[in-house]
């Protein structure tokens, strides 16, 4: 199955009939262009339901924050979440995460550890609406200029205090989530891989049309640091250390150099200029991940700072949508050896592929007389971490960061809130 799925993945994101794509590739493609196809006529379906009312949209007392995107995974969804959230709850504004909680909750999980002593609290569960009707029963709400509303009870409006109730809701990855009315439309883009082959799911990346891009009230294009290393210094890696070897989803720096389709979508201009041709009105600003310090993986109150990699042998070890950031991103840090393992988005690690990696951990000792380091998200750690810990006698380190604006954070913060409160 994961062979497939990167098989699948690399499709996506390459021409159609490119000499890069294998023959057993190639023969998916008709499958897959069927499928779109009917993806396709399920989306307008669903819009038109919608459109006419024969589903319901709901709407919260609450404003509601959408953060959501057109591509599969590795868009910055969760990460901007955090940021709103812990944005909110210093503003004094109670938020309400509202999640679906995808792939063993492994994005649930990791912003209540990140989130632990602020007021955010975090709602799991497919039926959204519900799930914030239960939050709001709990914990009553506030108008989003603080002043009260009716609570569900009397004795809950006497008990809680302010700060308890609830004053905004986050959609996580609430683009498609079309069943609650949002105030708000965040769409986060991949400035690395915007949007592959421009084809629907699964014989591209998109979920949606490129046209959907107009319902955005904010467009974030994240990883906008990462773009000159890209198309610079990493091609130059590449090239020097082009490696393979018979373990799957492993590679020295990056055996596969981008392809065409990629390099061409990769300057963040030419980037915001498609976006513009869709929606010319949306303010746009550039986000990244910031690093900020390493924890290790079996104390997690245990800070290392970002040097201890420094002229180590380092592999990293991922389970997320978009790897490759999270592989340059420690390039960056100045290790000795960079080897990386990637699984498909949400992969939940077996115990074979921690043999697997155990295997390449020794082979990599064993080459530079040296004890490698294994490098993790926060992801990856709150999906597994007792998985990880098999790993032992290696350390493993979990990279934490925060998402930075490139642009001017005060001027997105201020247009946020016009949004809320013209509610």
């Amino acid at each position: 199955m994961e062979k497939l799925r990167r098989a699948v993945k690399q499709i996506a994101y390459t021409k159609p009939h490119s000499e890069s794509l294998s023959a057993v590739q190639l023969s998916l493609i008709p499958l897959l262009s069927f499928a779109s196809s009917l993806y396709s006529v399920a989306l307008r379906l669903r819009r038109q339901l919608y459109r006419f009312n024969i589903l319901t949209k709901h709407r919260l007392p609450v404003p509601v924050i959408s953060v959501g995107n057109l591509t599969w995974g590795g868009n910055g969804k969760t990460p901007m979440v955090e940021f709103l959230a812990r944005s909110l709850a210093d503003d004094g504004i109670s938020p309400l995460i509202l999640t679906r909680g995808y792939g063993g909750a492994d994005e649930a999980k990791m912003l209540e550890r990140q989130l632990q002593g602020t007021s955010a609290r975090i709602g799991v569960g497919a039926n959204r609406a519900a799930i914030a009707a239960s939050f709001l029963e709990r914990y009553g709400y506030i108008t989003f200029h603080g002043s009260s509303e009716k609570l569900s009870s009397d004795e809950k409006a006497q008990n809680a205090s302010i700060s308890d109730r609830i004053g905004a809701a986050i959609l996580d990855d609430g683009m498609q989530h079309l069943s609650v009315w949002r105030d708000l439309e965040i769409v986060m883009v991949n400035a690395l891989m915007p949007w592959g082959n421009h084809q629907l799911l699964p014989l591209g990346p998109l979920r949606e049309p490129l046209s959907e891009l107009g319902r955005a009230d904010i467009i974030i294009i994240h990883h906008a640091d990462l773009v000159l290393f890209a198309l610079f210094l990493f091609p130059l890696l590449v090239l020097k250390n082009v490696y393979s070897n018979n373990f799957i989803g492993v590679k020295r720096l990056k055996a596969d150099a981008p392809n065409v389709l990629q390099v061409q979508e990769k300057d963040a201009g030419a980037l915001e200029s498609t976006i513009r041709k869709v929606k010319r009105s949306a303010p746009i600003f550039f986000t990244k991940m910031a690093p900020i310090h390493f924890f290790s993986c079996r104390d997690i109150s245990c800070k290392v700072v970002l040097e201890a990699v420094q002229n180590m042998v380092v592999l990293c070890l991922s389970g997320i949508g978009f790897a490759d950031s999270f592989i340059q991103r420690i390039q960056r840090m100045g290790p000795a050896y960079v080897d990386h393992v990637d699984f498909s988005d949400h992969h939940f690690f077996q115990l074979k592929d921690i043999e697997m990696v155990q295997t390449r951990l020794r082979a990599l000792e064993s080459e530079f007389d040296s004890k490698p380091i294994v490098v993790v998200t926060e992801k990856d750690y709150d999906r597994a971490p007792e998985m990880l810990d098999r790993l032992k006698p290696y350390e493993v380190l979990v990279l934490h960061c925060r998402l930075q604006f490139l642009s001017t954070e005060n001027s997105f913060k201020k247009i946020m809130k016009q949004h809320l409160s013209q509610r």
